[in-house]
């Protein structure tokens, strides 16, 4: 009987700051919205359900909805207008600079908007790492264990160091094979259009 195929656990990669802005900005543009609709007169509350209608599929679209899913045979990406499925065959590189991006094997490249880069982050743990190795070098201990070496890193580094070590390791699976699909997200931009479309309308009307 051959061995069980071993289980993989699905990774979810967001950005905590990133949500926590856009509820925020969601209670702030309801509040203000609504009682616009209920205090607001003549075109008034037309103008702000179109506002609304606007506004919120976009805070939603930038805050809520990009995710970065992993499993053992791809990568999804979902950005604030499309959503990206890359088998970890197709996946060439993954690397952040001032901005996280995967590219496939075709040439693509495309924004990781759920796994921002933070200097500010990046050059705190730069410091982690320089004063810890003075330390290590005083004491005469040589620190090489990679769970060591993550635990100094930037989290936006390890989030991408971990996505790379992923396609590497999934790059051969037969269900890791295949192109790069993508999707745009209708459901958000369908209402947004619709929503800017009838707040000119109205401003022109009168």
């Amino acid at each position: 009987m051959p061995p069980a195929e071993p289980a993989y656990a699905d990774r979810t990669y967001r950005s905590a700051p990133g949500i926590a802005g856009g509820a925020l900005l969601l209670a702030l543009a309801l509040w203000l919205g609504i009682d616009a609709v209920v205090q607001g007169a003549g075109n008034a509350p037309w103008l702000s359900l179109a506002v609304l209608l606007w506004l919120v599929p976009l805070i939603v679209a930038f805050s809520f909805r990009p995710v970065v899913l992993a499993s053992a045979d791809r990568m999804l990406v979902r950005n604030p207008f499309r959503t990206i499925t890359l088998p970890w065959a197709s996946v060439a590189d993954v690397r952040a600079g001032y901005s996280s991006e995967v590219f496939d094997r075709s040439g693509g490249k495309y924004q990781l908007w759920a796994i921002p880069v933070s200097l500010r982050q990046r050059k705190r743990a730069a410091r982690r790492q320089s004063r810890d190795a003075a330390v290590d070098g005083q004491s005469g201990v040589s620190v090489t264990a990679d769970v060591t070496d993550r635990a100094r890193m930037a989290p936006t580094d390890q989030s991408i160091r971990d996505l790379r070590d992923l396609a590497e390791e999934g790059a051969s699976r037969e269900g890791a094979q295949g192109p790069v699909s993508i999707r745009w997200a209708y459901e958000i931009i369908a209402p947004a259009v619709a929503g800017a479309v009838l707040f000119v309308v109205l401003l022109v009307i009168g």
